[in-house]
């Protein structure tokens, strides 16, 4: 199951039953091999990976389809002409397949790092809870809590735009980086 187009506020509805310390599936096999529980989403040690898996799972599903709808495109005659010079599959793999998926990689690399610094405000605002906040709090939700919370408009603007100028010369390197690599630019 994977469920790219859930909502976070779903996903953390389904994160929090999953990994809840008294009867979350998680915890009940930690439970049988250890004997201990884990705290996942209010321990700080534990919500990064946390957050890295669940953000992993929910997005699985949907750039495994882009990269298989890459690979549909390549010719068969280059698989036919590699498979007569008598090349073994990784073989195939690293001359043909990667190559050809290579621009289609670099674009979802490059369209990933314009939401770096984001890091997906929903799910960690929806994830964070007062025991995590040392480990979980990132600039987008600073943001918010400046100006939504706090009413210091003028400061969580200036935070927010000094972000977007840092996404912006990280998306500029890379977008330069990609051009090199793969000959793919949106410049």
């Amino acid at each position: 199951y994977l469920p790219h187009f859930i909502s976070w506020v779903i996903m953390a509805s389904i994160v929090g039953q999953i990994l809840s310390p008294s009867n979350g599936i998680v915890n009940v096999l930690i439970k049988k091999l250890t004997g201990k529980t884990i705290f996942f989403l209010g321990d700080n040690k534990w919500f990064q990976p946390t957050l890295i898996i669940t953000s992993i799972w929910k997005n699985f599903g949907y750039y495994m389809i882009i990269l298989l709808a890459g690979l549909q495109g390549i010719p068969k005659y280059l698989y036919e002409s590699a498979e007569i010079d008598g090349a073994t599959r990784w073989q195939r793999v690293l001359k043909i397949d990667l190559p050809s998926i290579l621009p289609t990689i670099m674009v979802m690399f490059i369209l990933n790092v314009g939401r770096l610094l984001s890091l997906g405000f929903e799910k960690v605002l929806l994830l964070q809870t007062e025991l995590n906040k040392a480990t979980s709090d990132i600039i987008a939700v600073y943001v918010y809590e400046q100006g939504i919370i706090n009413a210091k408009y003028s400061y969580s603007t200036a935070v927010g735009l000094f972000n977007t100028v840092v996404n912006i010369i990280l998306l500029i390197i890379v977008n330069r980086i990609a051009k090199k690599a793969a000959d793919v630019s949106f410049v």
